[in-house]
C-alpha cells in the first residue's frame, strides 16, 4: 500500500559566508531519502551513494528567510532545486553567537497538499562573518589534502572506493591535519578565531558527507563549498575556470583587508591554481602549503613550479608537523 507513497520534503543549507553587511545563503529543496550516513556494509553504502545522486529536487518553489531579528526575506529554488540568496543588509554581525556564526532558519512558503514537511517546516542553517579577532583566513581543498582519497591513483580506483564504499565516519583524516587547523583558527595569540574554508571539486551530492567526516574528525567548522554535477556533453571553454578556484576567488573578493593561507595537495590542479592566485593577488595570500602524493611525476612538475616562483612564501610538505613547524617559524601560529 505505501509503494508509491511519496517521500518527505526537505531544505538542506549550506554553511555560507558573508560580512556585516552582505547576507549570503544557498542550499537546496529535496525529497528526503533518509539516508543514514553511519550505516556500513557494501549494500547499505551502494544504496545511500545511489540516493545521493539521484535526488528528487523541488524546483521553483518559494522559501522564505527568518534572521535572528525576527526579519523575513524570500528566495526561490531553481530548476535542479538549488537556492542562492544575496542582499545588502546593515550591521548583521550583530546578530552572530560567540564563534561569529549567524543563524537563521528556513522554510517552505508554499503549501504542498498531501506532502509531509520534516521539522515542522524549519530547517536551521549558518552564516560565517569572521571576527573581528581574525588575523588572516585559511583556504583549503579537502581530497587528499585533510581527506585520502586517491585523487592521483591509478584511474582513480581509490577514489571511487573511498567516495562510494566507505562511510563518512570510518574514513579517517591525514595525519596531524586536524591539529594544523586547530592551530591556523586559533592563531599566533590563541584567540584570534581565523577563519577556514573549504573547498572542493567534489558535487553538492556530497556536502553531507564531508560535513560529517570534518566534525567527526573535530575540524574547526567553516563554509563547505563544492560544485554542481556539470551537464552531459556540456563542452568547458579553453579560458574557463575551475570552479574550486572561482570560489577561491570569490572569498578573496568579499574579503579584500584579509590575507589568507592556501592548503592543497599535488593530486590535481592546485598548485597551478594557487600560485595564479598569488601572483595576481599577491597582498592577499601568506603562504602556501601543499602536501605531497605519492606520484613522482606529478611531484617532480610542482617542484619545477615552486623552483621559479618566489612571489609568497611556498613549501610542499610530506606531513603535518613538517607544516605545522614552517607556520610557527612564519607567526601564523603559536
Amino acid at each position: 500500500m505505501g509503494l508509491f507513497k511519496k517521500d518527505p520534503l526537505q531544505i538542506i543549507t549550506f554553511h555560507s559566508y558573508g560580512t556585516n553587511s552582505h547576507l549570503y545563503i544557498r542550499g537546496r529543496a529535496l525529497e528526503d531519502e533518509n539516508i543514514d550516513l553511519s550505516k556500513n556494509g557494501i549494500f547499505s553504502l551502494i544504496k545511500n551513494t545511489y540516493k545521493r545522486f539521484e535526488t528528487d529536487e523541488i524546483p521553483f518553489t518559494k522559501l522564505k528567510i527568518t534572521l535572528p531579528d525576527d526579519s523575513v526575506f524570500y528566495t526561490e529554488t531553481d530548476k535542479k532545486g538549488y537556492f542562492k540568496f544575496k542582499e545588502n543588509i546593515p550591521n548583521l554581525a550583530k546578530l552572530t553567537n560567540e564563534e561569529a556564526w549567524l543563524q537563521y532558519e528556513i522554510s517552505f512558503e508554499e503549501k504542498f497538499s498531501n506532502r509531509i514537511i520534516n521539522n515542522q517546516n524549519r530547517f536551521p542553517g549558518e552564516m560565517l562573518i569572521p571576527s573581528s579577532k581574525s588575523e588572516f583566513g585559511v583556504i583549503s581543498d579537502i581530497d587528499d589534502t585533510i581527506i585520502h582519497t586517491g585523487v592521483a591513483s591509478f584511474l582513480k580506483l581509490k577514489l571511487v572506493f573511498n567516495t562510494f564504499f566507505r562511510n563518512a565516519e570510518s574514513r579517517s583524516p591525514l595525519e596531524g591535519a586536524s591539529e594544523f587547523y586547530q592551530l591556523l583558527h586559533q592563531g599566533k595569540t590563541g584567540k584570534e578565531a581565523n577563519p577556514l574554508f573549504y573547498v572542493s571539486h567534489s558535487p553538492w551530492n556530497l556536502y553531507r558527507y564531508l560535513e560529517l567526516f570534518l566534525k567527526a574528525n573535530t575540524f574547526s567548522k567553516g563554509p563547505i563549498l563544492l560544485r554542481s554535477l556539470p551537464r552531459p556533453f556540456r563542452r568547458k571553454k579553453v579560458e574557463e575556470k575551475p570552479q574550486k578556484q572561482k570560489e577561491i576567488l570569490n572569498i578573496l573578493k568579499t574579503y579584500p583587508n584579509m590575507s589568507f593561507i592556501l592548503i592543497g595537495d599535488g593530486g590535481e590542479h592546485d598548485a597551478d591554481i594557487y600560485i595564479e592566485i598569488a601572483e595576481k593577488y599577491p597582498k592577499q595570500v601568506k603562504a602556501i602549503y601543499l602536501r605531497s602524493v605519492k606520484h613522482k611525476k606529478k611531484m617532480k612538475r610542482i617542484k619545477s613550479l615552486f623552483s621559479n616562483y618566489d612571489t609568497t612564501p611556498a613549501l610542499l610538505v610530506e606531513d603535518s608537523k613538517e607544516a605545522i613547524e614552517h607556520a610557527r617559524s612564519q607567526g601564523f601560529i603559536s
